[in-house]
């Protein structure tokens, strides 16, 4: 055997054991992103680096107050079949109702405990929804805000249908939550949705993995990622780069509040920027210094609340309503 053909079939021999290595990495990629995980908290959150400990006396008081409201679970069909559950926190009016998308592997009473608070002060009916594959609702893979937008769809006729017809909708999400609502601000939406507030939304699920395995594994995207988006569209039914936000948010006409954390290593802030950049609509963006992922509520309390009390301002009560 000469020279060439040994190169030859060590040539073949390493394709082999790097398609090989390459096919099981992204099936534990698949396994670990896609598939139902157990709940984390804000405390726990195994994807960000935020030393929660300090606001736990906030926290507690806010989980406090929740827990001490009379709230109802509610229940929807997705568009293709599965029982999505949502937590209900009603006000005095039929005028403002807000719907909340949580992040990953987390669920509406856990993200948005705290916000809960502040928006029933302002009278606000409280929808906390929980996302396909998360919390109670059913489901045997996320959606990373590709399928999520759909079901925000269905959230947003479940208010109108309950609420009437001239009921005002936020959506405010965080995280895979924020990406869920900037992908279906692109949708053809009712008028009754007047804001979206994106909390350290990405761009897309492809975007994020990517991050991700550079982060976490330090390994290239190629092959992994193409052959995950292989898996995930042929089981879950889409791909990860079947919808972004960028594409959605510049042709929304809804006005749109952007927020992320300066420190965040989870979803880079140049995540936002884009967004940001991209939409089309009125838009304000909020960059909060030394936040983490998640952590831009919690970090500058007043800011975020101003900033959502002008969207009220703005697009509710010049309205008189």
């Amino acid at each position: 055997m000469n020279i060439l053909s040994i190169i030859f079939v060590v040539l073949i021999v390493l394709i082999i054991v790097i398609t090989i290595v390459a096919g099981f990495s992204s099936m534990y990629f698949f396994r670990t992103t896609i598939l139902r995980k157990p709940t984390a908290t804000l405390e726990n959150n195994i994807n960000a680096n935020t030393n929660w400990e300090k606001y736990l006396p906030f926290l507690k008081e806010r989980r406090i107050w929740f827990e001490s409201q009379k709230k109802d679970d509610l229940y929807i069909q997705s568009f293709d079949g599965l029982k999505l559950h949502g937590t209900f926190l009603g006000a005095d009016n039929n005028k403002k109702c807000v719907i909340c998308f949580h992040g990953y592997t987390s669920k509406g009473t856990n993200d948005f405990c705290a916000l809960s608070k502040f928006y029933h002060e302002q009278g606000f009916n409280v929808i906390l929804a929980d996302a396909r594959n998360h919390g109670e609702s059913e489901g045997k893979y996320t959606g990373f805000g590709v399928l999520d937008r759909k079901d925000a769809a269905k959230w947003i006729d479940y208010a109108i249908n309950r609420f009437g017809k001239d009921v005002n909708i936020f959506l405010h999400g965080i995280s895979m939550g924020g990406a869920t609502v900037l992908m279906a601000s692109g949708l053809q939406l009712p008028k009754n949705v007047k804001a979206i507030i994106a909390d350290c939304a990405f761009t897309s699920a492809y975007d994020v993995f990517s991050h991700i395995l550079k982060r976490d594994y330090h390994i290239p995207k190629f092959p992994i990622m193409n052959m995950t988006e292989y898996m995930t569209k042929k089981k879950a039914g889409y791909g990860y780069k079947d919808v972004n936000t960028l594409d959605e948010v510049a042709k929304t006409e809804i006005p749109i509040l952007f927020v992320h954390g300066e420190n965040d290593d989870f979803v880079p802030l140049w995540m936002t920027e884009k967004n940001f950049d991209a939409c089309n609509s009125e838009k304000e963006i909020l960059k909060v210094k030394n936040a983490d992922h998640a952590e831009s509520y919690f970090a500058q309390t007043d800011d975020y609340e101003k900033a959502i009390k002008n969207l009220i301002e703005k697009y509710i009560k010049q309205q008189g309503q």
